[in-house]
């Protein structure tokens, strides 16, 4: 019943996005649908549906699906390898490479006994320690453990040309053979080649079993891959050989590589024709044979968490709306977890963090609380005479430890402009491109807000420090390499303010360009060309028959649109000392959210007017006073 239930909510979900019954006024038209209360179980996200499963349902595909409750405990003095990814359920390219990592777990499954493929997603609240404890700065990072490792060690990384599914696997036989005698998974056998000596004391031997020689070239793989294939099948025993004595393949009848020879249990022997030499023909033919089976090994249960069903608020939301909740949210998961990944910063990476926080403190149009907590922060770090500090400083100043007065930051993700349709889809991505865009019209607006930085009078101060923040900080690295080739393309040539502007809304439209139709898009919000036709209908035009932009009314749309009299607060948690209080949690909540109606005057005000910001009070100043000099010093 609770499946057919939750199939009937996501049916009626699905419903209601694509109904197209005509809106009466352009304001419905931007509405999205009532609010809705969507039960992520069985039904709609399979097996373990609860955050760790996004990508992996454990049960369902061959990944061993890890959290911070297990994998210390999976990896640590196991009986085997151990291959994990350290992904993040919101990046591109983790969601890209998500089929290729079940289909590799899928293939090496009867590798299990000796090496396991696995997945723990740094995205979910609970692994967001662990995935520091492992240094894990970057989306996907691929890290292999051996077999009984007793010590902690955050794992050795993966050495490859890239993450194809045969040089992933490729590496994980080269990884095995690097492990000594004395600690190699037990149910492992030999890898290396045999000598044409042994060969023919296997010829002159009879155990009962089928004995397999894969002879192949020196740079095969096909004969480790076949031996592992057959680990757990009894009755049979597979081994390589070198094709490097011709003599001896000639004497044998061997031709051509790969080839097997087959000795029999009755101790007749010869080639066998398995139609295409290929490791899938090799291993399909012998696990075929009579007698030969799979055989009861004794491999631990998988990990697996408490599935129970996740209660997901649906959040009705204008779409020609700037919500705080987003950027609060977004703010969030950059100071606490992605920057919080690494454990210290020097050089410049702390420089980059420095300017960056910078442009945030003299530019984030938010609510005081988190604009005082940004200033302050900014304050502190300007004056550190470090040249590094531990990251966890910043998390205690974020945090609130010092407990000073109006500082807030949300301390949980509540998407709401950025809300997907599926766990996985948007959240942080959308919330960061909001930022950004946010940032550049507040300096096109206030250029008076970075005097005294450094940054005055500079159109690219904006654009250059979001572009070392992505290049240096932002998770997903295949993302970050992405932008800075368009950085490098055409951010020098900005020359102004409102070219700043123009110049990320068109790098963003290229973004979307390239990932539409990409598993990463979310099918309920299309990657299309942005601002759509029903958001600003004077933006597009048509030129003999094509379609055209009018960028000058863009630039007025961006202008208005990330103004800070389009933002508000529906659904923004209430202010408050974020020491003090935990956030209100998502996780199973019976009844949909009511939004609250929009808590603050300023939210009405004209976009050429900010808000005073709040000066530091004398007892919240952060410089280096001889308690916090010296509980950070390094």
């Amino acid at each position: 019943m609770a499946a057919a239930g939750a199939a009937a909510l996501a049916a009626a979900a699905a419903a209601a996005r694509s109904s197209g019954a005509p809106a009466t006024t352009a304001a419905r038209a931007r509405r999205l649908p009532p609010l809705l209360v969507l039960l992520a179980a069985a039904a709609a996200a399979g097996p373990g549906a609860g955050g760790a499963a996004r990508l992996y349902r454990a049960g369902e595909d061959a990944v061993w699906v890890l959290d911070s409750g297990s994998v210390r405990g999976a990896t640590a003095n196991s009986s085997a390898a151990w291959l994990v990814q350290f992904y993040s359920s919101w990046c591109g390219h983790c969601i890209g490479y998500a089929p290729t990592w079940r289909a590799l777990a899928g293939d090496v499954r009867d590798w299990a006994a000796a090496i396991r493929v696995a997945a723990l997603d740094c995205a979910e609240e609970e692994n967001h320690e662990v995935c520091r404890a492992y240094d894990v700065h970057f989306y996907p990072t691929f890290r292999y453990f051996k077999a009984f490792t007793k010590e902690f060690i955050t794992g050795e990384n993966f050495k490859g040309p890239d993450r194809e599914l045969q040089t992933v696997r490729r590496t994980m036989i080269d990884f095995l053979q690097n492990h000594t005698d004395g600690h190699r998974p037990p149910a492992c056998p030999p890898l290396g080649p045999v000598r044409p000596s042994d060969i023919l004391s296997l010829l002159d031997s009879r155990d009962g079993r089928y004995v397999a020689i894969l002879f192949e070239s020196n740079g095969s793989y096909v004969g480790r891959e076949v031996i592992l294939d057959l680990l757990p099948y009894e009755n049979i025993v597979v081994k390589r050989a070198l094709d490097t004595d011709k003599a001896f393949l000639e004497k044998l009848g061997v031709s051509s590589v790969p080839a097997c020879y087959l000795i029999y249990p009755n101790g007749s022997h010869g080639l066998i024709n398995v139609g295409k030499p290929l490791r899938s023909f090799f291993s399909s033919y012998l696990k075929s044979l009579p007698d030969v089976r799979k055989k009861l090994l004794s491999v631990p249960e998988r990990p697996n968490r408490a599935e129970t069903p996740e209660i997901v608020v649906w959040r009705e939301f204008d779409r020609s709306k700037l919500y705080t909740a987003d950027l609060e949210s977004g703010l969030h998961y950059l100071l606490r977890v992605e920057l919080a990944a690494h454990k210290s910063l020097a050089g410049a990476e702390l420089q980059t963090l420095k300017d960056f926080v910078t442009v945030l403190a003299k530019l984030f149009p938010g609510r005081a609380p988190v604009r005082k907590l940004l200033e302050t922060l900014q304050e502190w770090l300007a004056s550190l005479p470090l040249d590094r500090i531990p990251y966890n400083a910043v998390l205690d100043l974020a945090n609130n430890k010092m407990r000073i007065s109006g500082i807030f930051l949300i301390n949980h993700i509540k998407w709401v402009g950025c809300q997907g349709s599926r766990p996985e889809f948007r959240g942080y991505t959308c919330a960061l491109w909001k930022l950004f865009h946010t940032l550049t019209v507040q300096a096109g607006a206030h250029p008076e807000a970075l005097d005294g930085t450094g940054f005055e009078g500079d159109p690219q101060a904006v654009l250059q420090s979001i572009r070392r923040y992505v290049r240096t900080f932002f998770g997903c690295k295949e993302c970050a390499e992405h932008f800075e080739e368009l950085a490098k393309e055409s951010m020098d040539s900005v020359r102004s303010a409102d070219q700043a502007i123009l110049w990320l809304w068109k790098k963003h439209n290229l973004v979307n360009n390239r990932l539409a139709g990409h598993l990463s898009e979310d099918p309920k919000f299309p990657k299309v060309p942005w601002p759509s036709p029903d958001l600003c209908p004077a933006c597009h035009e048509e030129v003999k028959g094509l379609h055209s932009w009018n960028e000058g009314q863009v630039l007025l749309f961006l202008k208005q649109h990330y103004g800070s009299g389009n933002l508000v607060d529906t659904y923004a948690e209430e202010q408050g000392d974020a020491s003090d209080r935990g956030g209100e949690r998502e996780r199973g909540r019976a009844s949909p959210e009511k939004p609250r109606g929009d808590q603050r005057a300023e939210s009405a005000r004209p976009p050429s007017v900010l808000p005073p910001r709040p000066r530091l009070s004398e007892g919240s100043q952060l410089g280096l006073d001889g308690r916090l000099q010296s509980r950070w010093k390094i």
